[in-house]
């Protein structure tokens, strides 16, 4: 491929392929893994099982997959485009998967082939299969922007997310968000008028949605509903309680408004950490006076105390064993001498930040800046000073 072909190549991060128009005037479309979302990793790649040797994984648009069985023993491998049954018509996708892998897949989608029943790959695509899917897909942009108008204008409270052709052109998905239930039959009959084609409406949530679109998260990396979760599960604030962190929903939140999946991550960690932490409901007596809980490192397993309620100038740390052992004597009647020398460490700060210093308003401010300021001053004070005295001899 020369230069001139490598500028006009268009990358499709929806469907994870490149197409490009070679002199001749011929459409070449290639499989690109790189941009697919819910990418798999063929981890049994060189396992043979006859079971499985006929069924493939089809990738089309975004994360919609399927299953289909190759009743036409045509040699198909991982990155071949192919015409696939539909429900109407056909469709064309991209293999992404072979082998046993695909049987792994099934388990985990929950897809029995006793009751469900495998849909068809009917051939390799076609030029013409190729030039006709990529005319509809050059469609569903402006479609997608029309049908937003024509549900504004109807006074549907609902958001239409994304909309998908099918391979033939025949059909669209219309990928919609609403809150509350919508009545669409109208609108399903002026789309029909509008478009000339058959269709389909699939309502999904904010979290599918940003799995759809995909993006970057506030870590550097592709959003997890677009790169490898598809079954999501409720998130609550009580999760982040256990894990300490900030209850502030600008730093909880991910780009669909909802809480981040990744606050689930670390929570069993957290869980069973605490069931470790000893239960302090009263201060830990000690013959110069009462020690307060300040703060707690549930995983480091320290318990930080102070005399003072509420001071952080002067704590001690103290590990789970010993806080039982305080909390023991203290039930038998028994005062330890001080919390300082009990503990064998000296007083110093508790070493974290909270979220409240995390969020310091002057944290972005340059201090070199303000050094450097000072030492001028303090050259024109000492200036100053000189002449003045010049001035009086």
């Amino acid at each position: 491929m020369d230069k001139m072909e490598e500028l006009n190549k268009i990358y499709d991060s929806s469907r994870g392929c490149t197409t490009v128009r070679a002199e001749n005037g011929e459409l070449i479309c290639s499989y690109f893994p790189g941009c697919c979302k819910l990418h798999d990793f063929n981890w049994l790649m060189g396992i043979n099982d006859p079971k499985y040797n006929n069924l493939y994984e089809v990738r089309f648009k975004n994360t919609r997959k399927g299953f289909y069985e190759n009743t036409s023993r045509q040699l198909l491998k991982i990155g071949d485009f192919v015409v696939v049954e539909a429900a109407t018509g056909h469709d064309v996708g991209i293999i992404t998967l072979e082998g046993p892998v695909v049987g792994r897949q099934m388990l985990r989608n929950h897809f029995d082939m006793s009751v469900k029943e495998l849909k068809k790959i009917y051939r390799k695509a076609r030029p013409l299969d190729l030039e006709k899917w990529q005319e509809a897909i050059s469609r569903e942009h402006t479609t997608m922007i029309r049908a937003r108008q024509i549900a504004s204008d109807m006074g549907l409270d609902m958001k239409i997310g994304d909309v998908e052709f099918q391979g033939d052109g025949t059909k669209a998905i219309f990928y919609y968000i609403a809150d509350e239930r919508v009545d669409f039959r109208q609108l399903i009959k002026v789309f029909a008028e509008e478009f000339r084609i058959r269709i389909e409406m699939k309502q999904i949530g904010a979290r599918q949605e940003a799995g759809l679109i995909g993006g970057l998260g506030v870590c550097g990396r592709s959003l997890c509903c677009s790169k490898y979760i598809t079954n999501f599960q409720s998130i609550s604030t009580q999760a982040a309680r256990c894990q300490d962190l900030s209850l502030n929903p600008q730093k909880l939140a991910g780009q669909c408004g909802k809480l981040k999946c990744c606050i689930n991550y670390e929570v069993p960690v957290y869980m069973d950490a605490h069931n470790n932490i000893p239960s302090v409901t009263a201060p830990l007596e000690f013959q110069d006076g009462q020690a307060k809980l300040v703060k707690t490192d549930i995983l480091k397993g320290l318990m930080w105390f102070s005399y003072e309620d509420g001071d952080m100038s002067r704590t001690a740390a103290l590990t789970m064993d010993e806080v039982r052992r305080i909390i023991a004597a203290n039930r038998k009647g028994s005062k330890p001498a001080t919390l300082f020398k009990d503990s064998g460490k000296e007083s110093r700060p508790i070493d974290f930040v909270s979220s409240i210093g995390d969020d310091s308003i002057d944290r972005f401010d340059n201090k070199r800046k303000k050094r450097k300021k000072k030492k001028k001053t303090a050259k024109s004070a000492s200036e100053g000073g000189n002449s003045k005295k010049q001035d009086k001899q």
